[in-house]
C-alpha cells in the first residue's frame, strides 16, 4: 500500500491484544500517540493529529480511528478542513450515551458535521457505547459509508479479533479507492 496510514486509538489507548496494535505491527502503520490517554482534551487530540499528518502529502494520508478517535477525526475535519485520502472509523463511541466513561473534555456534543473526505464506519450490532441507530445517524451526518460487522461488542481487545481480516479488507477497499 502506498498510503501513509495512521492508527488513532481511543480512550485509554489500544493495548497489545487490540486489532489496531496487530495492524500497526503487521502492516507498518504509525500510531499517533496522545499525551493524555486517561482524561483526553479534544483540542489537544485534534492538534496532535494535525501536527502529525501535515508532515506528509495529505492526499496519501489514511486515518484508522477507533472509539473516541472517530469523533476526534470528525472534530479535526471540522476545525482544519484538510482533504486526506480517507478514514476508517471503527466503533464510533457516542460520548452522549449514558454509560460513556467520564473524564473526557470537549468531546460533547457529538460532532455531526459533514467530513470532507471519504470515510467508512464499521459498527457492531451490540456495541455498548453506540447503538445501531446512532451509528446510522453518525454515518449520515458525516457522509460515511456504514458497514455493519455483526455482534462484535465495542470492536476492541475484548472482541478478540487479533489481525481482524474483515476490517482489514474494508481498509484495503478504502485505500484502493
Amino acid at each position: 500500500m502506498s498510503k501513509k496510514v495512521f492508527i488513532l486509538p481511543g480512550l485509554y489507548n489500544s493495548g497489545p491484544d487490540h486489532w489496531q496494535t496487530y495492524w500497526e505491527s503487521e502492516h507498518g502503520f504509525e500510531r499517533i500517540n496522545q499525551d493524555n490517554w486517561e482524561t483526553p482534551v479534544k483540542d489537544e487530540w485534534i492538534k496532535r493529529i494535525d501536527e502529525t499528518v501535515t508532515k506528509f502529502p495529505l492526499g496519501n494520508v489514511v486515518l484508522i480511528g477507533h472509539s473516541l478517535a472517530c469523533s476526534t477525526v470528525a472534530w479535526w475535519a471540522a476545525k482544519y478542513n484538510r482533504k486526506i485520502h480517507g478514514a476508517l472509523l471503527v466503533g464510533p463511541s457516542d460520548t452522549e450515551c449514558d454509560i460513556y466513561p467520564p473524564g473526557t473534555s470537549g468531546f460533547m456534543p457529538m460532532p455531526l458535521n459533514q467530513i470532507p473526505f471519504r470515510t467508512i464506519i464499521i459498527a457492531s450490532t451490540n456495541d455498548e457505547y453506540v447503538s445501531v441507530a446512532r451509528a446510522q445517524q453518525f454515518a449520515k451526518a458525516w457522509g460515511s459509508e456504514l458497514v455493519m460487522a455483526g455482534a462484535l461488542g465495542h470492536i476492541n481487545s475484548a472482541s478478540k479479533l487479533e489481525s481482524w481480516e474483515f476490517g482489514y479488507n474494508v481498509l484495503k477497499n478504502l485505500i484502493e479507492s
